[in-house]
Order: structure tokens, then sequence, then C-alpha cells
């Protein structure tokens, strides 16, 4: 029979219970969403029967609300749009709500413009970084082409980092080019789609092990949902992907995104975050704290 003055509960759980809410009080930053307003840019993407489930509004205030439950302080957006306007749509939200800690907007890379454009919006202080949607490109290659290195090389010049959107085609690309720009900071979004629905790692762990090897190139650990079975994933289907990125970057270079709203076709915000929380278990406190805050908060100089 147990006295009163027995423990009821374990220490090693006690212990446990208290490490979970140390890692829990960490700051999370979410280093990759998105907004979208039906008719303001192309949204044409989103006429498809599969994306249905998405093709609506998704704005600041849709966003709030999830991360306030999820207990996520800060996010970065990253662009849709090759679209100079969209910069200055979504920096006007990072101007009006302190949560919005950075914004990954577009230059045109190939354009003799780039560099004035780098420097209108270096101007703003959410500026962190630049993408293209190089998936999207009918040209495998695009990402090396003679003028898109040049911009390219417009960036490394004035500190700016690039988002590297590939599919596992392209990802071969990214050891040259971080050779090619040494000074360049480059992350890797969504682990490059590896086909996580068809368990396949072959046609992808070398060359994301190659890219690791350059030290400028990091890694989302975001977009994964999307990639496996969408009604039927769990995160151990996500495992296996996680502990290549892990072995190959260490948590120094990986950072969490959840892609919302795009994950909402497989999935909540809420369990795109516990997915990685689950995936993550056995680092410790400090090397998840790394990959949750402040490996974007590094790489992409966010402020405050």
């Amino acid at each position: 029979m147990t006295s009163e003055f027995e423990p009821r509960v374990p220490l090693g759980m006690l212990l446990m219970s208290f490490s979970s809410l140390l890692r829990n009080a960490s700051m999370i930053i979410d280093a990759h969403q998105h907004f979208w307003e039906l008719g303001r840019f192309d949204t044409s993407w989103l006429d498809t029967p599969e994306h249905k489930p998405i093709r609506r509004n998704y704005l600041p205030s849709d966003l709030k609300q999830l991360i306030d439950r999820a207990g996520v302080d800060k996010t970065v957006f990253v662009q849709t749009q090759h679209n100079l306007d969209e910069n200055r749509w979504v920096l006007e939200f990072a101007r009006e709500n302190d949560w919005l800690a950075g914004v990954v907007g577009w230059v045109d890379l190939a354009s003799p413009q780039c560099e004035e454009q780098v420097l209108e919006f270096k101007e703003f202080p959410k500026f962190v970084g630049v993408r293209h949607i190089t998936q999207g490109e009918p040209d495998d290659d695009f990402i090396v082409q003679p003028d898109v290195l040049r911009g390219l090389h417009t960036l490394e010049r004035h500190g700016v980092p690039f988002d590297l959107l590939f599919y596992v085609k392209h990802l071969h690309h990214a050891a040259r080019l971080g050779h090619e720009l040494p000074g360049l900071k480059m992350v890797i979004d969504h682990l490059s789609k590896p086909e996580i629905k068809l368990g396949k790692l072959d046609n992808w762990e070398n060359n994301l092990r190659a890219a690791a090897k350059c030290p400028n190139i990091y890694c989302k650990l975001s977009g994964m949902i999307t990639e496996a079975d969408w009604k039927n994933w769990k995160p151990q289907d996500l495992q296996p992907y996680v502990d290549v990125a892990l072995e190959a970057f260490g948590p120094k270079r990986l950072m969490f995104g959840s892609d919302w709203p795009v994950c909402e076709l497989a999935g909540t915000y809420e369990q795109v975050l516990g997915a990685l929380r689950t995936c993550l278990q056995s680092l410790s406190a400090s090397e998840q704290d790394q990959i949750f805050c402040k490996t974007a908060t590094d790489f992409y100089q966010l402020k405050g």
C-alpha cells in the first residue's frame, strides 16, 4: 500500500515531464509559410481537383490563430509568386505583425535589373531572403544557367540568402551551387521533396549528402507530409528522411517549417509540428531548440 508521503510518479517520469516543459518553453520559429488571396496574384496552380481544399484566401489573421494554439512564436513568409508586388504586399503584413519575423521574397535573377531589385528590398529589415520556384521551370537546368548564376552572385555579394525549391531531379545541382557560390547561404526547401509515399531513398539520399558537404547549404524539415500518403501518413513514414538529414546536416543547419497552408492538404498545422517533434524526440533539448529556433534565426538574421 502506498503512503500518502511516497511519490506516486516515478522520479524518471517527473524529470522527463520537466524536460518536456523546458522544451516547450523555448521559442519556436516556423521558417516556411505562405499567404495568398484569390484574385490578387496568379493562383491558377490552385485550379485543380487535388488543390480544391486549399483554394481559398489564407491571410495573417488565419495563421495567427494557429500559431497561438500550437505555441509557435514567429514565422517566416516564403514567396509564392514571381512578382515583385507580392514582396510589397507581404512586407506590409510584416510591418503590421511583430510575429511575422521575415519575408523571403522574389527578384528576377536573370534580369539586368536584379541588383536594383535587391537593393530596393534590402531597405526593409524584414526582407530576409529570395526564392525562385525552380521546380516549376520547364528547363531542369534553369538554376545553373549563366544569367541565373549571375543573379545568384548578386545575392552573394549583398548577403541575401537563397531558398532552393527543388524536386529530387534538381537536387544534384545543389552541391555545384554550394561550391560555385561559397559566400551565398542557401537552404533546401522541403528536403527537395523526396518520394516519401513510395518510401524511396536511393534517388535522393546521395545528392542530399553531397549538398550537405557544402557548409553554406542548409535544409528545411518542411513539406514532408504532402510528399507522403495524404490520408494515411504517420510520423514513422517521415523518420528515415529526417534521420538522413540529421546525419548529413546536423541540427545547426536544419530548421523547422510548416509549409502552411499547403500542409492542409494532408494534415493540420499542429499535426505537422507534432510529427516533427516525434521524429526529433531522441535529440537533446538544446538540439531541438536549434532546429525549432536558432538555425532559422541565424540563417535569416531575424531580429527581435
